[in-house]
């Protein structure tokens, strides 16, 4: 009892250690990314600055917002900077208690995972904000000043680089999901139309209440699933994607012939 006692306080401590290093390095990059926290914003807002009427402008509702939402702008790359030394850490906590085939699996999908991440945001930030705030724009009625407060529009920007960042993280789960046997791609298979309902109602939750918002992030969230179904068949092996089914294979007509041969070999042995 004593031994898992200290073995636990042993595991606090690194988790401690290791998220402390996690924040000084964000500290590190923070600082001389602050002096530039305006530019940040700025780079941020282009989608919707480009979109936005003659004149048009965003606002500051709150005295302090000004500085604030450059400074949370600056700390959020700052923390999507490091994050592969984030990633790093936790696996450098976990993999201690993992098999050697589970390393060999897990290191490939943390690459792909942080790439897949980078690459949903990007999307976001190129495709589905110009495409959204240009709708916005041309919607809005006439006489009407469309303009929005700068923490309303970092809130929803990080949203929307949260939900695609998760949402290109589909193929990662699929293949997680058959390999630890959870599910089996056959059964994935026949999960398609519901996947596919799902991916418009996640779409029609999490983007604004319009079609192309909608669209562009249920059709990627199913091309995702299928591309993860693919990649699942081929790198898990045939046994690993038959999960559940019985394990016997009868024996081949060659291994039935060495068997009669055998026997009949025993057989007239005994008999002499």
């Amino acid at each position: 009892m004593a031994e898992e006692q200290e073995t636990f306080l042993s595991h606090l401590v690194e988790l401690r250690d290791r998220l402390i290093r996690i924040l000084i390095a964000v500290g590190i990059v923070f600082v001389p990314l602050a002096f530039y926290a305006r530019e940040l914003y700025s780079l941020l807002a282009a989608p919707l600055l480009a979109t936005l009427p003659a004149g048009g402008q965003m606002i500051a509702t709150d005295v302090v917002g000004v500085f604030l939402v450059p400074m949370k702008v600056a700390l959020t790359v700052a923390f999507l900077v490091v994050l592969p030394y984030v990633l790093y850490q936790i696996w450098a906590f976990v993999a201690p208690g993992l098999y050697a085939h589970e390393k060999k699996l897990a290191v490939p999908l943390l690459v792909a995972s942080v790439i897949l991440f980078f690459i949903g945001m990007a999307f976001a930030y190129f495709a589905f904000f110009p495409m959204v705030f240009g709708f916005m724009s041309k919607f809005a009625p006439e006489g009407v000043a469309w303009m929005t407060d700068i923490e309303k529009y970092f809130s929803f920007v990080l949203t929307m680089f949260l939900a695609f960042g998760v949402t290109f993280e589909v193929p990662v789960i699929v293949i997680v999901l058959v390999k630890i046997g959870v599910v089996d791609v056959v059964k994935l298979r026949e999960w398609r139309p519901y996947v596919i309902v799902g991916a418009f109602v996640i779409g029609a939750v999490f983007t604004p209440p319009d079609v192309i918002s909608q669209f562009m992030m249920a059709v990627p969230l199913w091309l995702l699933y299928e591309l993860g179904i693919v990649l699942a068949s081929v790198i898990v092996r045939p046994a690993e994607e038959s999960a559940g089914k019985s394990d016997y294979q009868p024996p081949s007509e060659e291994e039935m012939n060495r068997e009669l041969d055998r026997a009949e070999e025993q057989s007239s042995e005994s008999k002499t």
